[in-house]
């Protein structure tokens, strides 16, 4: 048992490395993910933002993986503090010389499985984001570390390319799975399909609500 804890532990950790030098090579590009310049990014954001403004004001919301700040950009404006959190150096970089309000965003390097806060938030977004992640078992350690920081009668948006998809470019699972253990914890409120002219543009958005009420 001991010895394949190790080959399990070795095995996330390489996973871990390739899919950051991924990221880091990807995020070398003008226009990483082609995330300005392509209408199916667009219209995807767009989606994001709409379910993100449909609970009304942001107090304190926090974004899971920035990328370049192209959606940081949108949703900056709509919240009196934000904190983003990414796992790549170089993305909190890039995004960070994109906005304009650094006085209102905490920008964090870090893993969403290890990040830690005594804030509560009540909104998080999460989009293209645990996938990424080396294991079925890492994405749930994710989602429930995120549930822990949503504020109660917060909401939560998740974004993900679907799972057939995503097992196609070489990860665990895609948007199906995450979503079912959402809905463990949390109530889905809304969902929303994103289709663009390729079979690699197709996502599923959904916002939750923490049903907790406050004691």
């Amino acid at each position: 048992m001991i010895a394949n804890y190790l080959v399990d532990e070795r095995c996330t950790s390489l996973t871990q490395n390739v899919n950051h030098q991924l990221l880091d090579r990807e995020l070398a590009a003008d226009d990483p993910w082609l995330l300005d310049g392509n209408p199916f990014e667009r219209k995807r954001h767009t989606q994001m933002l709409q379910l993100a403004l449909a609970q009304g004001s942001i107090s304190n919301a926090l974004e899971v993986g920035c990328a370049a700040g192209a959606f940081t950009e949108k949703l900056a404006p709509y919240c009196q503090g934000l904190t983003v959190i990414d796992v790549v150096a170089q993305a909190i970089a890039r995004a960070r010389q994109r906005i304009n309000e650094p006085s209102r965003i905490n920008w964090i390097v870090s893993d969403v499985q290890q990040f830690s806060t005594d804030e509560l938030f009540d909104l998080i977004v999460v989009a293209e984001v645990l996938y990424y992640l080396g294991d079925i078992a890492e994405m749930r350690a994710a989602v429930k570390n995120l549930v822990r920081v949503l504020a109660p009668g917060g909401h939560l948006i998740f974004g993900s390319a679907r799972d057939a998809n995503c097992r196609r470019w070489g990860h665990a699972a895609g948007a199906e799975p995450v979503i079912a253990m959402l809905n463990e914890t949390l109530t889905e409120v809304e969902r929303l399909e994103c289709r663009g002219e390729s079979v690699n543009e197709d996502c599923l958005l959904v916002r939750f609500r923490n049903p907790i009420s406050a004691s």
